[in-house]
């Protein structure tokens, strides 16, 4: 489990460096996806239909927010009903154009559910967008759900009728019109799915709210077997065409989904759950902290093994650097050579000061009165 918890750690750290990155890398594959089924199952139009125009679309609205792919794909689907009937493209264009008034008007930000719904249908897992989008969402996530699966069934009955519309006289195109007005508006499986995903949404939803432990579990659980259970009661009451293998499988895939999300998004540890009680002039508080499981990823440790060879590296440097200081220090000791002084030149001429002298001289001659000097001078020169 800790070996886990320390990939979680390390994924987490990933994703916040790279996130931009990993989000239109993500973008990318569901628009293969989006666009890939949309072409593979109504590519009515070859043009449209090839794997330059799925890779080209794919490519530009990664770039650009989701509700641009949505409005993409919906273009998409429009121009191959267009190919096989314009009737059927018309009905088609004013049913989905009554959905996103509604999806406009209440979930604008939703528009990756509109797109994973299909997905999940064409993949045969469709119980796990209730217990994946219950467990992160909120309960605002059942219309774009709907609006998915109502999208995926109108695209499964033109793959199912298309010879049926392919009639050039108009008796034929207004039977066709009558009968795919009929399957997409009054099919009962399609009613079926979109009451099994609402109200396992609504469930897992109610149920991951509680403060029960180990909530997320119980409402993963939950959310599928009453997505299995609202399948299989239509099947029974409605006569519809729904099996009863595919949709276990459905189930079990959306409980694996839920651990998953669980483990990712809340894992915490029930054993040291504590509630403790408040109160101030108005109210009581009861609380209940469960701490959640947190580990810190391991430091990387590098040994070194040439260590011996590192070991000779560092002694040859002290001794180089020894021999430097002793070098430095003789250099330190040597007796500096005395500035010899500048000979002045012999021509220089040198200049007398007049005035100077003369006061040098009368200074003398005073000095010798006073000392009484001047007799002894005479003797001197006699």
């Amino acid at each position: 489990m800790s070996t886990l918890l320390v990939w979680k750690e390390q994924l987490q750290k990933i994703y916040a460096r790279y996130s931009i990155y990993i989000m239109k890398a993500l973008q990318f594959v569901l628009g293969l996806c989006v666009f890939g089924l949309i072409n593979s199952n109504i590519g009515f139009m070859k043009a449209a239909s090839s794997i330059l125009c799925t890779v080209g679309l794919s490519v530009i609205c990664a770039f650009l927010p989701l509700v641009v792919m949505v409005i993409a794909a919906t273009a998409l689907v429009l121009v191959h009903f267009y190919a096989l009937s314009m009737p059927i493209a018309l009905v088609s264009a004013i049913i989905f154009l009554i959905m996103y008034i509604f999806y406009f008007r209440f979930t604008p930000k939703k528009a990756w559910l509109v797109l994973l719904t299909p997905v999940a249908f064409a993949l045969k897992v469709p119980f796990v967008i209730p217990v994946a989008f219950g467990l992160l969402s909120a309960p605002i996530c059942v219309l774009p759900a709907a609006f998915g699966t109502i999208v995926y069934y109108m695209i499964h009955f033109v793959k199912m009728s298309s010879s049926a519309y392919k009639g050039d006289d108009a008796k034929s195109l207004v039977e066709g019109l009558m009968a795919f007005t009929k399957q997409s508006l009054t099919n009962k499986e399609m009613w079926v799915m979109v009451a099994a995903l609402s109200v396992s949404l609504l469930i897992v939803y109610a149920v991951r709210t509680r403060s029960v432990d180990h909530a997320w579990k119980i409402a993963s659980a939950s959310g599928a077997v009453t997505a299995i259970l609202i399948g299989a009661a239509g099947k029974i009451a409605l006569n519809v065409h729904l099996s009863y293998g595919p949709m276990a499988l459905s189930g079990v895939a959306a409980i694996a989904v839920g651990l998953i999300l669980e483990f990712l998004f809340f894992s915490v540890n029930y054993s040291r759950t504590e509630r403790m009680q408040f109160e101030d002039d108005e109210y009581y508080y009861y609380v209940k902290a469960v701490p959640k499981i947190g580990v810190s990823a391991p430091e990387m440790s590098v040994k070194h093994i040439n260590e011996r060879k590192e070991q000779t590296d560092s002694q040859e440097t002290v001794l180089i650097d020894s021999r430097n200081v002793k070098q430095a220090a003789e250099v330190r000791r040597q007796p500096q050579q005395k500035k010899r002084p500048v000979p002045k030149p012999r021509n220089q001429v040198r200049k007398v000061d007049h005035a100077r002298a003369a006061d040098e001289i009368l200074l003398t001659r005073s000095l010798t009165k006073e000392l009484g000097l001047e007799n002894l001078e005479d003797e001197l020169n006699k």
